[in-house]
């Protein structure tokens, strides 16, 4: 055993720690050495995000111990910033997430901060809204979103709602780095500084949700469009069915088989609605009672996935970029044809969401934002616009929206029901959803997106991420598929580069480990090492145009064979 290993393991062994602790480190020392190295040979990183990893003992897992000293050092730097302070908490279906939610919960009272501990489970979005509703310095969920069943995760929010973003993200983490020990952690002692919140939160939130309608009436018109709805085991069923009640749809048909929260997960691999498998329970229903759409979240509920029948009565799944295109034009285009479009909306997205939502909006005059990946960044923009600008929607290619300025963060909720109202809107124009996809690419071209995943896990995995992406800013490829790479955008560096001519610039967006390339037919490539798992995600966009929907389908395979032929050139698979 390394002897710095060796040496954390040793101060568990010696330390304030529950003697089941010590008894597991001991048994995994006779019979899983390397589970036990592992377990320990880092400490598990508070990011900007927060926390995220597996459940288990050890420096380097998810346990009360690491939260407890993640809680304190967030607790300290709250008193600096404000002295009394009040933080809200949330969690969802994973297992240990009540016991990681109630042991934050104590950690910030023993602080003598005041706590909002939600009652049970609820969706995350919620814990946004509650923090502005409630005035609160911060906050807290914990949930490791559409991760495995074995993670768990801290997310850290501020007094906007919105995760935390600079200088509170580097701050909160140095003094987290400060507690050395878990004897520097205040455990108990304040319980009378928590209180339970719920329904009354819950009102409120599904009041401000339904009034982000832009078509009730349309909603009432169509009050039988039906409707299959999945929770996939998570928060989201505490408040997705009523708020689609309250949109005044009488006819949602939820997946039972996966409508009770539960941890484990046990009809999926992955809870993530971005899998077809998570999906597919939802698909066989919507195929049998010949529903209108599909709707899916993930467990803590801030994501969402579509379902919809293509031109052939085929059920298809819309990737996020599909999602998100489609929702911000019904939001452009719904608020001019209602009369409430303001001059100065905006809309804002990620870097690597698809580039079809900047042409949507600059047809429409509407200020289209790109930030960096992450809802914290187009919170930060909102806040950074605020009284200028009037933001509407907000979105990425991973599945998420925020719709209005409520809230802080991609919100599920809202997205199925804004998605079922846009259902609605096309079905009472005798088409559905699908055809309005259709429709846009034919006005706007056709932008296909694809996304790989390169995973390199254990200790090597993050030095292997790091040499791949110092590669590629070294030694960036002069030509993709034949096509000559115009620009290179090092988000890290902060510097945009003509390759052709030579010309840089500075891109005025805060340092990010991301580098892109942008072709001269319009395709571009994104390299993004992940914040919260151990791979780095490529991000590819071809589009072309589209004249006709006849020729849809060959349009679809020469992007799909476009993209097919880059991952292998850039030996991605």
């Amino acid at each position: 055993m390394d002897a710095a290993i060796q040496q954390k393991i040793d101060q568990w062994l010696n330390g304030n720690y529950e003697q089941s602790v010590k008894d597991e480190i001991k048994k995994l020392q006779t019979e899983n050495p390397d589970e036990l190295a592992d377990a320990f040979y880092k400490n598990l990183e508070f990011g900007t995000g927060g926390l995220r990893g597996i459940m288990g003992i050890g420096t380097n897992r998810m346990n009360k111990y690491t939260i407890g000293m993640a809680t304190q050092g967030y607790a300290n730097y709250l008193k600096q910033c404000f002295g009394e302070a009040k933080v809200a908490i949330a969690h969802d279906s994973r297992n240990n997430s009540r016991f990681f939610a109630e042991t934050t919960a104590n950690v910030f009272a023993a602080n003598g901060i005041k706590v909002y501990l939600f009652e049970e489970l609820r969706p995350t979005p919620e814990l946004s809204f509650v923090i502005r509703y409630l005035g609160c310095q911060g906050g807290v969920v914990c949930t490791a979103s559409h991760n495995p069943k074995e993670y768990n995760g801290y997310k850290a929010y501020w007094n906007d709602g919105s995760q935390l973003v600079p200088p509170h993200d580097k701050n909160v983490i140095s003094e987290v780095e400060k507690i050395a020990s878990v004897d520097d952690v205040k455990w108990s002692g304040g319980e009378s500084n928590i209180t339970l919140i719920g329904k009354d939160i819950d009102e409120a939130y599904m009041e401000m949700v339904k009034g982000l309608s832009v078509y009730p009436d349309v909603c009432a018109a169509q009050s039988d469009l039906k409707i299959v709805y999945t929770p996939i085991h998570g928060s989201g069923i505490t408040l997705v069915p009523e708020v689609l009640k309250r949109f005044g749809f009488n006819s949602v048909h939820i997946v039972e088989e996966q409508a009770v929260p539960d941890g484990n997960f046990p009809t999926v691999v992955y809870p993530n609605p971005e899998e077809r498998d998570a999906m597919n329970m939802g698909l066989a229903k919507a195929k049998a009672i010949d529903a209108d759409i599909l709707m899916g979240t993930d467990p803590d509920a801030d994501r969402v996935a579509i379902g919809v029948k293509n031109d052939k009565g085929e059920w298809v799944l819309l990737n996020g970029n599909q999602t998100a295109m489609i929702a911000f034009n019904y939001m452009i285009e719904a608020r001019k044809a209602k009369g409430i479009a303001q001059p100065n909306d905006m809309v804002i997205k990620t870097i690597v969401t698809t580039q079809m939502i900047d042409a949507i909006a600059k047809a429409n005059n509407v200020a289209c934002y790109s930030v960096l990946t992450g809802f914290k960044w187009i919170a930060e923009k909102i806040r950074e616009l605020e009284g200028k600008e009037n933001y509407i929607i907000g979105g990425e290619e991973s599945f998420g929206l925020m719709i209005g300025d409520k809230i802080r963060d991609k919100d599920g909720v809202s997205a199925v029901a804004l998605c079922c109202e846009m259902a609605a809107y096309e079905k009472s124009k005798g088409k559905s959803l699908y055809d309005k996809l259709i429709e846009l690419y034919l006005q706007y071209g056709f932008y296909k997106e694809a996304l790989v995943n390169v995973v390199k896990k254990g200790m090597n995995g993050a030095r292997e991420i790091a040499e791949m992406m110092e590669g590629f800013r070294a030694n960036p490829p002069k030509t993709i598929d034949g096509k000559p790479v115009q620009q290179l955008l090092d988000y890290e560096l902060q510097t945009g580069k003509n390759l052709e001519t030579g010309e840089s610039w500075t891109i005025d967006l805060p340092k990010s480990n991301v580098l892109q390339f942008l072709l001269a037919d319009g395709t571009s490539i994104s390299a993004r090492p992940s914040g919260t798992e151990p791979k780095i995600k490529f991000y590819f966009s071809v589009n072309t145009k589209l004249s006709g929907i006849d020729g849809f389908d060959a349009a679809e395979k020469e992007l799909n064979d476009k993209i097919e032929r880059i991952i292998e050139e850039m030996k991605l698979k």
